[in-house]
């Protein structure tokens, strides 16, 4: 099976965030870490998910928020050539907010393995219409939540199985499914 490299966005994804959970439940992933959360560079950010990349054995699955769905798609070469798939939830918008101007502008050329955006009629960081612009772009798959926020914590998305589900369908891990029925099983998502 591949391994789960879990990416997270702009300020870290916390305790209890679908992103934390997994990266503490799932024997197979890996959270990338950034040495600044607050103030990002599109430099360091890259190299830090290009090192977890190429620091895995084999092929590997992308799982990422917000600002780490775009810092993923400016992945060199070598590093992209890894991915087998990827789950991008809640991309952002870095030409809206002056923090993530560095991101920008954002590539808009189809990536070179699968890929399935999901996004919010409501997201406050990125228009619903701007992540269908990215899906058509990078030839993603698009799945769009109604009123789903930044699909993070405060929104409601904890242990999120519907993710879990779309993940499973990148990685063909059937066991995640298992994983998704019982989300709040440590020993089940530990079996995963």
């Amino acid at each position: 099976m591949p391994r789960i490299i879990i990416v997270p966005g702009w300020r870290d994804s916390g305790p209890g965030h679908w992103q934390s959970l997994w990266a503490d439940a799932l024997r197979n992933a890996v959270r990338v870490q950034q040495d600044d959360w607050i103030t990002p560079s599109r430099s360091a950010w890259v190299t830090s998910i290009t090192r977890t990349i190429l620091s895995q054995d084999g092929p590997v699955v992308i799982a990422a928020h917000s600002l780490g769905c775009i810092a993923s798609t400016h992945l060199p070469p070598e590093a992209s050539a890894r991915i087998q798939g990827a789950l991008l939830v809640a991309p952002a918008d870095p030409e809206r907010r002056s923090v993530l101007a560095d991101f920008a502008p954002v590539p808009y050329q189809a990536l070179p393995y699968r890929s399935i955006i999901v996004a919010s009629s409501n997201d406050p960081y990125c228009p619903v219409r701007t992540a269908g612009a990215y899906a058509r772009a990078w030839g993603s798959e698009f799945v769009r939540l109604q009123n789903a926020g930044h699909i993070n914590l405060e929104a409601g998305f904890g242990p999120w199985p519907l993710g879990l589900a779309l993940l499973q369908s990148l990685t063909g891990d059937s066991a995640l499914l298992s994983a998704a029925a019982h989300p709040n099983s440590k020993s089940q998502l530990e079996s995963a």
